[in-house]
């Protein structure tokens, strides 16, 4: 496995966790467990070190969906545990953030407070929310895959999903797919918001060599008989890139399809991690690697958590 990903997180006071630890992640992770349970602020605990790389300065921002605005820190985590410390009262104008690299750092706050800049990016990194994916999320990514001139393997890809489309561009700043059957470009939102996500998924794993990728609700918008194609792409391509994924799910049709695609690609670098509360409102994480979910899901166990 790839030195830069995250293997253990431990969080403290961060939103619905007091203390918290799981261990033992691979490539691509796959988060279930009933409502409200913290899969989200699981994913956004780790996106608020996904960004800690080899920089020099230390306030990095990292922002996403639900909390309006972090600041991160910078260090390299290759491969180390890492502790995650918030102030569990963010909703508040102004907010103290800790976070700790558990031995190489000591400690470094930061202020946050809400007029700072939202994004949903980082430098090798994504967070692509469950509602419904902006048309500046869709275009920042797509720099990128300009950039990278990889807009022919996306292409590709689009068209393997769907034979009808044969391109993919920004148009009048607007996300647009040339179209087979009527020769010309429509506005991807015309075909659904699951071509849209579609599209966000795997333009920010090819977009984002050596980075990680947060997916929440994967299925939002995917129709069930999609989701062994959608699975696939993000399983070869994460390997071909070497990016992390991280990735929520309520669907059981979802879970089955990852463990059926991995055992179909022989993709051994996977888990599956199941998030409960118990009676004492304690949240403890059961993360089973790829032997351990095959055999959950051969022999039957319920595995979204209810």
């Amino acid at each position: 496995m790839s030195e830069h990903f995250i293997k253990n997180i431990e969080i403290k006071n961060f939103k619905c966790f007091v203390d918290f630890k799981a261990e033992g992640f691979g490539r691509v992770n796959l988060i279930g467990g009933k409502n409200n349970v913290g899969k989200t602020a699981f994913m956004e605990a780790v996106f608020v070190i996904s960004d800690a790389k080899e920089k020099k300065d230390k306030d990095i921002l990292g922002t996403f969906m639900t909390i309006e605005s972090f600041r991160g820190m910078s260090n390299n985590i290759s491969g180390r545990e890492i502790k995650a410390i918030n102030n569990k009262y963010f909703n508040s104008k102004i907010r103290t953030t800790t976070f700790e690299l558990k031995s190489t750092l000591k400690k470094d706050e930061s202020l946050v407070n809400e007029n700072v800049k939202l994004s949903f990016t980082n430098s090798n990194c994504n967070f692509i929310p469950s509602n419904m994916i902006g048309d500046d999320l869709i275009i920042s990514i797509f720099d990128k895959i300009k950039k990278q001139r990889k807009r022919e393997k996306l292409n590709k890809i689009l068209n393997e999903f769907d034979k009808n489309i044969l391109e993919f561009d920004i148009i009048e700043n607007k996300p647009q797919v040339f179209l087979n059957s009527i020769e010309e470009f429509q506005d991807v939102i015309e075909l659904g918001h699951g071509l849209k996500r579609y599209i966000a998924i795997i333009s920010s794993i090819l977009a984002n060599k050596d980075g990680l990728i947060f997916l929440d609700e994967l299925e939002n918008g995917v129709h069930y008989t999609h989701l062994d194609k959608l699975w696939e792409i993000i399983l070869t391509i994460s390997k071909e890139q070497n990016v992390q994924v991280f990735a929520t799910t309520h669907s059981k049709e979802c879970i089955e399809s990852y463990a059926r695609v991995s055992k179909k690609l022989k993709d051994k670098e996977i888990t599956f991690i199941k998030i409960t509360k118990l009676q004492n409102d304690t949240i403890k994480a059961g993360v089973r690697d790829y032997d351990m979910l095959q055999y959950t899901i051969e022999d039957g166990h319920e595995v979204r958590g209810w």
